[in-house]
């Protein structure tokens, strides 16, 4: 009954920029720290950025200065503007609602090409 359900991943070159979405259903939205998180081939699952009920913000340093995170609680959808992005970047992107528990989207690629 729960479900997030990420899109807009896609090809992009290097200094390029990609807008992902995610669309919530089945939980009490604004109650949740959202989040991404991505994960590259090798790799373990890293936490990109967060943003809470009240609008605070975290970044990883990585991709601070480039990246946001917004959310519509009016829409139950959560977003990542992704600005001059690099070939670093390119990974699986996953939603994610933290609140008692987690609940996880089934990710959007995103490719960046060199």
């Amino acid at each position: 009954q729960v479900q997030l359900v990420e899109s807009g991943g896609g090809l992009v070159q290097p200094g390029g920029s990609l807008r992902l979405s995610c669309a919530a259903s089945g939980i009490r939205f604004s109650l949740y720290l959202m989040g991404w998180y991505r994960q590259s081939p090798g790799k373990q699952r890293e936490l990109v950025a967060t943003i809470s009920s009240g609008l605070t913000t975290f970044y990883a340093d990585s991709v601070k200065g480039r990246f946001t995170i917004s959310r519509d609680n009016a829409k139950n959808t959560v977003s990542l503007q992704m600005n001059s992005l690099k070939t670093e970047d390119m990974a699986v992107y996953y939603c994610n609602a933290g609140g008692l528990r987690s609940y996880w989207g089934q990710g959007t690629q995103v490719t960046v090409s060199s």
